[in-house]
């Protein structure tokens, strides 16, 4: 079983596929890592490394391949990755959103690795930048529209749960999908 996690910055995806990978005992992955991982190897943020990703498409293809990859070479995991349901299509897609505002006030408070501490305007700010800048970059490189919702298995809204609830939520639609699908 594959399960996709993708949706908005600070919706919670990556707290969401570790409780997955946790009930379900599976491998965990996140597109974000990769990305967290490239941008401290040339010692850049994050928000930097998404700018140069739109001059520069191996940033991009390079953790795409990382999710083929996967894919290629195994059958049980969790990924949170904002294209992954893309290049899974076998795999259970779940999109997670939020609304700008709280996922400011979330991602402000637990910060940025490799960003200085900032308030929450700027962080939505920052925030919108990238996900304006990865928009563009998936529809230019691959069609696709990652906010559109007819993509996705389940979409569910984080803005007005609280963690723990929004975990069981999703943690029970996807028992009684997988039980629905056989998976």
């Amino acid at each position: 079983m594959i399960i996709t996690i993708s949706g908005d910055l600070g919706s919670g995806k990556s707290t969401v596929a570790r409780a997955l990978a946790d009930k379900f005992k599976l491998k965990h992955y996140s597109a974000g890592d990769f990305m967290r991982e490239m941008a401290k190897e040339r010692k850049i943020s994050l928000l930097e490394l998404s700018k140069q990703a739109e001059e520069d498409p191996s940033i991009d293809k390079e953790i795409d391949e990382r999710t083929k990859r996967l894919a290629a070479e195994e059958d049980n995991f969790v990924i949170d990755s904002r294209i992954a349901f893309h290049f899974i299509p076998k795999a259970i897609k779940i999109h997670m959103k939020v609304d700008a505002e709280e996922a400011a006030k979330r991602v402000s408070k637990r910060g940025q690795e490799g960003e200085e501490k900032a308030s929450i305007e700027e962080t939505k700010k920052r925030l919108m930048e990238r996900a304006k800048s990865e928009a563009e970059r998936y529809k230019k490189y691959y069609g696709i529209d990652v906010n559109d919702e007819s993509k996705y298995d389940l979409v569910f809204d984080t803005t007005h749960t609280k963690t723990q609830e929004g975990i069981d939520k999703i943690l029970e639609w996807t028992e009684e999908h997988v039980k629905k699908i056989g998976a």
